[in-house]
């Protein structure tokens, strides 16, 4: 398993960077490891909204499992190769907001073994996410 926790503070408003993040659309934007994210599910943002996310290898679906506005939201995407687990929370503060995001990475079956080897890789991965979702959101990272 590989895991990956960023906090950015943002100067934008707890509801719309709450709004930004909540749509998976918009994460082709800031992550550089995104090729594209279209909705396919839903209608904007919300319980149950589904997104197929497309990466260099493969292109995952995910799902929103947990939404409540503007505080939180949870993702997971399942494929017979890994599952992704997402979680993002904001949090107001007197000049904006804090973002957290929290992703961890389940490799399946035979990849299992390389998980020591996939957590580093998955920390530049994220350090690179970080970089761009800090600049989508007129921020710094924490």
């Amino acid at each position: 398993m590989a895991r990956y926790k960023t906090v950015i503070h943002s100067t934008m408003s707890k509801a719309d960077a709450f709004a930004y993040m909540a749509d998976m659309s918009n994460f082709d934007d800031w992550d550089p490891g995104i090729e594209s994210s279209t909705q396919v599910v839903g209608s904007g943002p919300g319980l149950g909204a589904e997104y197929d996310v497309k990466l260099t290898a493969m292109t995952l679906r995910y799902k929103t499992t947990e939404y409540s506005a503007p505080d939180s939201l949870k993702l997971v995407a399942r494929s017979t190769f890994i599952n992704s687990f997402d979680t993002i929370e904001v949090t107001g503060t007197p000049s904006g907001c804090d973002v957290s995001y929290d992703a961890i990475v389940e490799l399946n079956g035979p990849l299992r073994l390389t998980d020591p080897v996939f957590g580093l890789i998955f920390k530049r991965i994220g350090d690179r996410a970080a970089v761009g979702m800090a600049k989508a959101l007129n921020g710094t990272t924490v």
